[in-house]
């Protein structure tokens, strides 16, 4: 691994708008290899935080950095926009207005990635995973099969560290990106060697006037690619069943993954991952469930692809430690297992979740999706008692009551997980779940705030049994 020329964009003229995780590290990484920039961000404490970072540049590259309100973008090789700024719905931010009037390219970091890669003369192969649950198990169990078998590998996107953010690979590397419906909309010439759809379920309907251009967007991670490039899609719901007939017409090799579907390429059973009759890996605790059995079914498809010898995928499968509040058990308490999948910000991903425990007492709420936790109703006389929490608990306690389900609005987690331990304890529940189903940011600034909070409150459940009963 090695970082890019430093002349590599010497005449190229960007526009950054938004100076988030993403539009900070591409301002960063776009004067380090040459090019005159522009920055802006809407907040004040994006700029502040533009202004902090040039202070640690060197002088050289500082000097390229202008951070200015973009009025005119004439003369400008392409615009960078934070991936959660609309260019088109639900409405056109003002700069990407002007973009589009002054034809001037709207890209993600990815594909300014892509193409400093291959200027810089690097033959790397890139990998590319998208869906609406499971990319960032299927990302980071790819990369981490890809690093026990010898390769370089960089691991980034929507998942983190932003694309900009990634070193200059050798031409056996590997790039590993997560990526969302939203840099989908901004490639223009990436194209993956392994490209891979998940799983479709509604989400983000507003930016992409509902499910079919949401599909629409997800399907670009097959964009450009040949007959050399392989195709990976999930079959576990309709419209990705559908759209893997269409990609079987393709010239592109298309292999189907399913958690269960044995009529997939690669399929999950009985905790282990089958192709054409043969196991090809065990599941270790770290990947529960049929869902996460469509995720190593894909990274193992990727990984073959990849040229990866199957025993070696099998033992970094077996070794994967899994990912922070992704059903991630977080402590025990006189048996009682508190298991924090904050990450599940929609019903979907919830289902999953719910689906690998018998009985539990579930800890859900926030801002809650289209169509909110309706769908969830096979899995409800699982559920003990419901804590509720967040802006829409209403919405979900209407719900539950509709359907007899227990539950108690308490607003915060600090008043949910001990009074759910009080519960579980009392029931005998072996299972606390925090999994939402809602997105975080009416109490928090992401998921991830969110499940390091309820980790804190169950190590605090623990602290406080152990005080009183010495065990």
């Amino acid at each position: 691994m090695s970082t890019f020329p430093p002349t590599l964009f010497t005449v190229k003229r960007f526009a950054v708008l938004g100076l988030g995780r993403n539009g900070l590290r591409a301002v960063q990484a776009l004067a380090a290899c040459g090019a005159h920039v522009q920055a802006w961000d809407d907040g004040e404490a994006g700029r502040l935080g533009l202004t902090e970072a040039l202070s640690h540049m060197p002088p050289g590259q500082a000097a390229r950095v202008t951070c200015a309100p973009l009025d005119n973008l004439a003369g400008f090789d392409a615009l960078v926009l934070s991936p959660g700024i609309p260019h088109h719905l639900p409405r056109v931010h003002p700069v990407a207005a002007l973009a589009i009037s002054a034809g001037v390219p709207i890209l993600s970091d990815a594909e300014l990635l892509y193409c400093a890669v291959r200027a810089a003369g690097s033959k790397a192969r890139f990998a590319g995973i998208t869906g609406t649950n499971g990319k960032s198990t299927t990302t980071t169990l790819l990369a981490h099969i890809l690093e026990q078998a010898g390769l370089p590998v960089a691991a980034g996107g929507n998942l983190g560290p932003a694309a900009l953010a990634l070193p200059l690979l050798p031409d056996n590397g590997v790039y590993v990106l997560e990526m969302s419906s939203y840099m989908l909309e901004r490639l223009d010439t990436l194209r993956f060697d392994a490209a891979c759809l998940l799983n479709l379920t509604p989400d983000h309907l507003d930016r992409h006037a509902g499910m079919t251009g949401y599909a629409q967007a997800k399907q670009r991670i097959f964009w450009g690619q040949t007959a050399q490039d392989v195709a990976v899609i999930g079959i576990d719901d309709t419209d990705c069943t559908t759209i893997a007939a269409e990609l079987a017409k393709a010239v592109t090799p298309c292999v189907t993954v399913s958690g269960a579907n044995p009529a997939a390429s690669y399929y999950g059973k009985g905790g282990a991952i089958w192709h054409n009759g043969t196991m090809l890996a065990t599941l270790g605790p770290a990947l529960p469930g049929a869902h996460n059995a469509q995720n190593a079914a894909a990274a193992l498809a990727m990984a073959r692809h990849l040229g990866v010898a199957d025993t070696v995928a099998a033992r970094a499968v077996a070794s994967f430690a899994g990912l922070p509040h992704r059903q991630k058990l977080v402590e025990t308490c006189n048996g009682i297992a508190f298991v924090d999948d904050s990450k599940a910000t929609n019903a979907d991903a919830t289902s999953r979740a719910l689906g690998c425990y018998d009985r539990l007492v579930w800890i859900a709420g926030g801002m809650a999706k289209e169509g909110g936790i309706e769908s969830l109703a096979p899995y409800f006389g699982r559920i003990e008692h419901a804590f509720l929490i967040g802006r829409d608990a209403a919405e979900l306690a209407a719900t539950l009551a509709r359907h007899n389900v227990p539950h108690t609005v308490v607003d915060t987690l600090e008043k949910a997980v001990p009074q759910a331990y009080s519960l579980a304890l009392q029931t005998q529940t072996p299972v606390i779940l925090l999994s939402p189903a809602c997105a975080s940011f009416d109490q928090y600034a992401g998921f991830e705030a969110r499940g390091q909070h309820f980790q804190a409150l169950a190590h605090a459940v623990r602290a406080q049994q152990t005080s009183t009963t010495g065990q």
